[in-house]
């Protein structure tokens, strides 16, 4: 699932690829752009905001993408078989004479003058993964509204960038509160460790190839631990602290995973 993570290295992905080199296709297929055509314009570079991919091209254009829940860009070579998915799930086609970016999948797509970014982007907060990154106000972001759930406020992408919804339930376990918590009722020292543990988590995976909390954090005692994940994915699992069975629920079409003894409290 793309989180803030994912999106950072498919960036770097496409950077390498694409960066400094002349576009030979540029193939949108999304009604909206389908007519658009920036063949022989430079590609000047790809970078991410939070969630959002930003593939920058000359004379001031920016084709402005967001993964979502199961959008990807992958990168070929000459004469590389596609093998992302069907022809019918490619949304655009970025070429140069060493590469072939394809994009599937891709919920949001569009492209935009490089000056106007902050329309996509500006309601963003604080990226976890940016150079601009301040704990701060994305602490004060989250507490805000004190009223509101714990998981909600951190996939807030305008409290602070980055967290999907396994951060999401991996960050609620590590601080053992359950998604459903109000915000206020969080003690002060446990929300900044918990802004803290996220930056340190997103760090931890910028590089890795697949994506893993309990080998970024160390949280349990009881040894050496195999699994890559302490609850995502893990329903009716035992618990790697407690051995209780691990509980899933649906909330708002997202699976959310908790241990009902280490993260006492509300619950959907």
């Amino acid at each position: 699932m793309p989180e803030g993570d994912t999106v950072l290295q498919a960036a770097r992905r496409l950077d390498t690829a694409l960066a400094g080199d002349v576009l030979t296709r540029f193939d949108l297929r999304v009604p909206r752009f389908a007519t658009s055509d920036l063949t022989g314009r430079r590609v000047l570079g790809v970078v991410s905001r939070g969630k959002h991919l930003l593939t920058r091209i000359e004379e001031g254009f920016t084709l402005h993408s967001h993964l979502r829940m199961d959008g990807s860009w992958r990168v070929y070579g000459p004469g590389e078989r596609w093998r992302g998915g069907p022809a019918f799930q490619i949304r655009a086609v970025l070429a140069t004479a060493d590469h072939t970016a394809v994009g599937y999948r891709l919920p949001v797509l569009e492209l935009l003058r490089t000056e106007d970014e902050e329309q996509v982007v500006g309601h963003l907060g604080p990226d976890l993964l940016g150079p601009g990154w301040d704990p701060d106000a994305a602490l004060r972001n989250l507490l805000a509204d004190p009223a509101r759930p714990v998981g909600e406020a951190l996939l807030d992408q305008r409290n602070l960038a980055g967290i999907g919804n396994v951060y999401m339930c991996e960050l609620c376990f590590m601080a053992r509160v359950t998604p459903w918590l109000p915000m206020g009722e969080i003690p002060p020292p446990l929300a900044t460790r918990l802004v803290s543990t996220a930056k340190q988590l997103l760090e931890a995976n910028r590089d890795r190839p697949t994506r893993t909390t309990t080998g970024a954090v160390a949280a349990v005692s009881r040894g050496r631990v195999r699994e890559r994940l302490f609850v995502y994915g893990r329903g009716d699992r035992p618990c790697l602290r407690c051995r209780t069975p691990i509980r899933r629920a649906e909330r708002d079409d997202r699976p959310v995973y908790w241990c009902p003894r280490c993260q006492p409290g509300p619950t959907a």
